[in-house]
């Protein structure tokens, strides 16, 4: 649970794979490719559901993979159990975790458990299997409510993955009950020591709409309970308004459009928020794109403001996350329902950048370190990361953060959104410093740094 949480994934990287898209569509295509996703500089691999999906109701000529016909096999389309086991056991020999994703909501509405045991599940007024989220019309959900027998089935089931897989990507953890992910989190501890398990936290205004509807739904805060990692979902809206200069509300209804620094400003007073209201070892799971939402590329078509975007994930507090193709700036978003490979020849390549910023994430402050984020000149991001007082006395730290050179205690990062060149004036001693990705030097004159448009971090 939280108070067990390891700080250190926060310098960890996810890698996030659709096998059905990822090259040939098998399991055999990822483990050739291990050696080049750890290069890239990650730590673990995340699996989107490797089950079968249902054919009733079936979105698409495919399925959604969220539609999970039988929790305990592995889709044909893609391979084996032996296949996922020899995946799962090269990937642990070269060093990397594998996470799984646990769909435990629903099940397709053919699904095996729907077939053997309907009385688990939500039914209707009309007594029929149903959803209570209503574009989710290829799944029926779970009802925990039901039957102490659905969280023992469903616990096993855990269980059987946790011989082979580090940890699970839980999908809308907060609609399954808390106790449940705390008895879980409990009982596979004994398979798997260590497991980790990550949230797909929702937006706080789904929590504010499903609770009004009735439907129990758990906060950040709550899930934190039970979980390592929590989706950045309480300001990924903003990030995308901050990005494209204007934002959907809620319900996609109401379009708003407004001044890009103004969002980025309310931006990064949710990212500073998290720090007084979120549990002190919370680990947030940073992502530019997932599955479900559009790619970072799509959003910011300027190469040099996504390595600037890219470069803030990197360094914002929390475990980072790339969704396969990600670092070859791919702008097509595959879909879920129908076979769509990722192109991974496009001509570009973020992997260096990604490897330096990998390296730079080592650092111990990565992993315990005060963090606050302020946008300066109207584009760009000015953060800080600094060790903590460690009972130091206010006015000795306060002098010894003045003091110019290559201090360890902090690290501040400058990320020009819009990949414009520029002077800003930030809070830093004047001095010259060493920028950690290119190795060139960065000037603070009169409080003034001048800005190629390219992302800096260096200590200070």
């Amino acid at each position: 649970m939280a108070q067990d949480t390891d700080k250190s994934l926060r310098q960890q990287v996810i890698y996030q794979i659709f096998t059905r898209n990822y090259r040939s569509g098998k399991l055999k295509d990822v483990e050739r490719d291990l050696d080049r996703i750890r290069d890239l500089g990650v730590d673990i691999i995340y699996l989107l559901p490797v089950q079968p999906s249902g054919v009733l109701h079936r979105k698409g000529s495919m399925g959604s993979p969220y539609a999970i016909s039988d929790y305990r096999a592995v889709d044909p389309a893609i391979g084996t159990m032996q296949d996922f086991v020899e995946l799962t056991e090269s990937a642990h020999r070269k060093g990397l975790k594998v996470m799984l994703d646990v769909v435990y909501n629903h099940t397709s509405p053919d699904s095996i458990l729907a077939k053997s045991h309907p009385e688990w599940f939500f039914h209707k007024a009309d007594g029929s299997l149903g959803n209570r989220i209503g574009d989710w019309w290829d799944v029926v959900d779970l009802d925990y409510e039901s039957s102490e027998a659905l969280w023992d089935y469903q616990i096993e089931t855990l269980k059987m993955w946790a011989k082979y897989v580090d940890g699970f990507r839980c999908d809308v953890a907060p609609m399954v009950p808390l106790a449940f992910w705390k008895r879980a989190r409990t009982e596979v501890e004994q398979v798997r020591p260590g497991c980790i398990w990550l949230a797909e936290a929702v937006e706080p205004e789904m929590v504010i709409a499903n609770r009004k509807a009735g439907v129990p739904t758990s906060s950040d805060s709550e899930l934190y309970q039970a979980f390592d990692i929590c989706y950045d979902y309480d300001t990924y809206n903003w990030q995308k308004a901050a990005q494209t200069g204007c934002m959907f509300l809620p319900g996609g209804a109401v379009r708003v459009s407004g001044e890009r620094a103004g969002f980025l400003k309310e931006y990064l007073n949710r990212v500073n928020l998290q720090e007084g209201i979120l549990p002190e070892n919370y680990v947030k799971l940073r992502c530019l794109e997932n599955h479900d939402r559009p790619r970072a590329a799509e959003l910011v078509p300027d190469e040099r403001a996504l390595r600037n975007w890219t470069a803030w994930q990197y360094f914002e507090k929390g475990t980072a996350m790339v969704y396969a193709g990600q670092e070859f700036e791919v702008t097509h978003h595959p879909t879920l329902f129908d076979r769509d490979p990722v192109d991974f020849e496009t001509g570009k390549d973020l992997s260096p950048l990604m490897r330096k910023l990998r390296a730079i994430r080592q650092q111990d402050l990565f992993a315990d370190s005060s963090f606050e984020a302020e946008e300066v000149a109207g584009d760009v991001i000015f953060a800080v990361r600094e060790r903590r007082g460690n009972g130091s006395p206010a006015g000795e730290a306060a002098e010894k953060a003045s003091m110019p050179g290559d201090c360890r205690d902090r690290i501040v990062g400058l990320f020009s959104t819009l990949g414009s060149a520029k002077a800003v004036q930030v809070d830093l001693p004047d001095g010259t410093y060493t920028d950690l990705i290119s190795g060139r030097s960065v000037d603070v004159f009169e409080h003034t740094v001048r800005l190629t448009g390219e992302p800096v971090i260096f200590f200070c």
